[in-house]
């Protein structure tokens, strides 16, 4: 009896091995690119003209742009007087109104806006923003996380939202009045979204909060595992963050980088770092931090701390606020 031999597939030029220890981290083995602290002027929207402005950090991350983030986008959108179409592989988009008034057509609905409010689009949400005078708008989206993925949007999984800046405030103030509320690490309200019950976010990727800094207070450091793309969105000088790797004996940052808020300037708090708020300024002050938290809630891995001050000021973590 003669035994064929079994035809055997040849390995593929493109594979490749590698020991464990060469690449279970690929961060620390400096491979792929850490995302940096970065900040975006508030000048962009004193300008003249409609224009729109990606805050890209593509070539730091060493992704396809526009990136803010290695999920995320954000950009600056300057209306003067006009009229500027927005559109994006995205599955979430969220908009928040800086400045002025106007309106948006996304959707088959009409959105009015005033400063302070905000609303979210779906998959295939192209838009078309207008306002008679000057206007701005902050919006984020997560395109980038598509692009990675190498996939496209195929139908939305929640309708249009709008969230006016009046209740949203109302909500804010009566959190901040409650004893407990006023006490807690993070003085806010989340902004959600009756679509995503387990994640209690405004999309099923975005995570948006509008917080309050009371004059004269410090929120002690926290850390999350999503990117934040903070938004000043009210401030005097003398409010900052402060962001680091490292906690103190006290469990305050050491060596940190210090964020100073401009209203209507946008930074980058990197994920896994920790970071505290601090209002030295004398007024209130509001700050709206968007973040890819709804896909880490969904995924498990948001791992949020919270460092506070224990027994002899001697820190410790909590996973509460």
């Amino acid at each position: 009896m003669t035994l064929t031999p079994r035809a055997t597939t040849a390995t593929s030029s493109q594979a490749q091995f590698f020991d464990y220890g060469s690449a279970a981290n690929p961060l620390q083995k400096g491979l792929i690119s850490r995302i940096p602290y970065y900040s975006f002027s508030a000048s962009f929207f004193d300008g003249n003209g409609t224009e729109l402005q990606p805050l890209d950090l593509s070539t730091q991350l060493g992704c396809e742009g526009p990136a803010t983030g290695p999920s995320l986008c954000g950009n600056f959108i300057r209306l003067d007087q006009g009229s500027l179409r927005t559109s994006a592989d995205a599955t979430s988009q969220l908009f928040f109104v800086a400045r002025g008034e106007g309106c948006t057509e996304a959707c088959g609905q009409t959105f009015h806006w005033s400063e302070g409010d905000t609303f979210v689009l779906p998959a295939g949400g192209e838009a078309v923003h207008s306002s008679d005078d000057k206007a701005g708008l902050y919006w984020v989206h997560d395109a980038p996380l598509l692009r990675y993925l190498g996939v496209s949007t195929v139908k939305p999984v929640f309708e249009p939202c709008f969230y006016s800046h009046r209740d949203a405030r109302a909500e804010l103030e009566a959190i901040a009045s409650n004893p407990r509320g006023a006490n807690a690490n993070r003085v806010s309200v989340l902004l959600g979204n009756n679509a995503f019950p387990q994640t209690r976010t405004v999309t099923h990727t975005l995570w948006a909060m509008l917080g309050i800094l009371p004059a004269g207070q410090v929120q002690r450091p926290h850390r999350h595992q999503s990117i934040a793309l903070d938004f000043a969105v009210a401030c005097k000088p003398g409010c900052y963050t402060m962001i680091g790797t490292e906690l103190d004996d006290n469990g305050m940052i050491r060596n940190g980088h210090r964020e100073d808020w401009v209203a209507g300037a946008a930074f980058v708090t990197p994920p896994g770092y920790w970071h505290s708020h601090h209002n030295e300024s004398g007024a209130d002050a509001y700050v709206l931090p968007i973040q890819d938290a709804g896909l880490h809630t969904y995924l498990r891995t948001l791992d949020i701390a919270f460092s506070r001050s224990g027994k002899g000021g001697q820190r410790t973590l909590s996973l509460n606020p």
